[in-house]
């Protein structure tokens, strides 16, 4: 369940690219949801230092409701 502030949603991919990652988080000692949420935030660093900081007025633009589980 999601904490607070949290969002939930589907994310489809091969069961051998999930088995891949399910190794990996393992060997990296995380669950499966930690080793996601630490790609996610490498990922939106990298972007960030590389085009620019992504500002708040811009997000607050973003529709997410779709991306939601219902």
């Amino acid at each position: 369940m999601a904490q607070k502030n949290q969002r939930e949603f589907t994310l489809h991919m091969s069961e051998d690219m999930l088995r891949k990652f399910i190794l990996i988080s393992e060997k990296e000692g995380r669950t499966p949801n930690n080793q996601f949420l630490f790609m996610i935030r490498n990922n939106i660093q990298y972007f960030e230092k590389t085009k620019g900081r992504i500002s708040p007025s811009e997000l607050a633009k973003i529709d997410i409701s779709e991306y939601e589980e219902k």
